[in-house]
């Protein structure tokens, strides 16, 4: 049974991939043949800057935001404290049942829930206008008409989107796709963590800006207590996951696995941030669930190293764009690299410190989520941007 399912687990891998690239083929070629090109920072403000003329920039805290997200994990923890430092936050979370009600989540309930969140979000505009709309939702959640209802309030519309390698496009339920395919061109701007997602985004007719995941350094910060853990892993059972740690524990190295589908079951956020600290070495992983050969940045690549925890990942071109790799966090290529490097670092602590705090000061100076609305808000030109 256990190779059978191995063997389809595999099939539907393959199928994966080969959906993947054919889109990401189709759009690069669009891409070429309409002649586009990828925005840079001053062509996004410019841009911003036409489409508000009057708008002019307000003190940091002084904003009044409206904040559409579902609390899946840690969104909230990420979200409204920081939002929060620009302003005021009025939150709407689509997915409360005072929206559309109980019951199962088919087209009809999306569409009862899409009419009352607008409703909810218009009543609260027309008390005191919004200065910003920070979105984080996709095609499943969402129609075209409520995007552009939200964008009617005449304030700057923002999108975030994680992991469009996968879910740009998305399954298609009920028609339009469950990605941000249909969505995306609705925003003023679209935040992608994704850099190979940004010829979708232009194609489709979006402003899109690549900016990865961050993290809140008053929750991921480093805790005083022994580390009695050689390695940890936190985070989903999936994709080469079991066979690396099974190559680490075949070698010998005693590893704690925690999360959705380990014995050792998901730890909430304090136990999962104290677990980095008692452990010499952190392992991340960088792949797409069921997609062989394809990675993307992760929010553990930033509350790692923000939290204090020496911090070994595997390998993507992705990384080194956000840290020097080797001297703030280690990357590894394959179970064996993986084995050598975890053998390394836990035999050499000196050398394992010395990263373990030059990766923090890297998170702390660069990487929280603070800095990246504040990347995010300034280019949209509702705030200062900082010099």
């Amino acid at each position: 049974m256990g190779t059978f399912k191995e063997f389809r687990r595999g099939l539907r891998s393959r199928r994966n991939r080969r959906r993947l690239d054919a889109e990401r083929g189709e759009y690069v070629e669009r891409f070429r043949s309409l002649g586009l090109s990828i925005p840079d920072e001053e062509e996004i403000r410019s841009r911003i800057r036409s489409r508000f003329p009057s708008l002019l920039p307000r003190p940091k805290g002084e904003l009044r935001i409206l904040a559409v997200y579902h609390n899946y994990a840690w969104e909230e923890e990420a979200f409204r404290p920081t939002l929060a430092r620009f302003g005021a936050v009025e939150h709407l979370d689509w997915s409360k049942a005072r929206f559309a009600g109980e019951g199962r989540k088919d087209a009809a309930w999306r569409d009862r829930m899409n009419g009352e969140l607008l409703r909810a979000a218009s009543e609260r505009h027309a008390v005191r206008p919004f200065d910003v709309v920070f979105t984080y939702v996709s095609g499943e959640q969402v129609t075209p008409e409520t995007v552009a209802g939200l964008r009617a309030f005449g304030a700057p519309l923002v999108n975030l989107s994680l992991n469009d390698k996968e879910w740009f496009v998305g399954r298609r339920k009920h028609g339009p796709a469950t990605g941000v395919r249909d969505i995306c061109r609705h925003f003023d701007l679209c935040w992608t963590s994704t850099r190979d997602a940004l010829e979708k985004y232009c194609v489709e007719g979006a402003l899109p800006l690549y900016l990865p995941e961050g993290a809140n350094p008053e929750i991921h910060r480093p805790y005083d207590v022994e580390r009695t853990i050689a390695v940890s892993f936190v985070g989903g059972r999936y994709g080469n996951r079991p066979a690396f740690i099974g190559a680490l524990r075949e070698a010998g190295i005693r590893v704690a696995v925690f999360g959705p589908g380990w014995p050792g079951g998901a730890l909430s956020t304090e136990e999962m941030v104290r677990t980095y600290s008692r452990s010499r070495v952190n392992l991340g992983f960088g792949g797409v669930a069921g997609h062989e050969d394809t990675y993307c940045l992760k929010g553990r690549d930033f509350e790692v190293p923000m939290s204090g925890g020496l911090y070994l990942v595997e390998e993507h071109e992705e990384l080194s764009q956000f840290y020097e790799v080797g001297k703030e966090i280690v990357a590894y290529s394959g179970p064996e690299d993986l084995v050598r490097k975890v053998r390394w670092l836990l035999g050499n602590p000196g050398e394992a410190e010395a990263i373990r705090q030059a990766g923090r000061r890297r998170a702390l100076s660069e990487h929280t989520w603070e800095m990246r609305f504040g990347k995010v808000l300034g280019l949209l030109g509702v705030i200062a941007e900082a010099g």
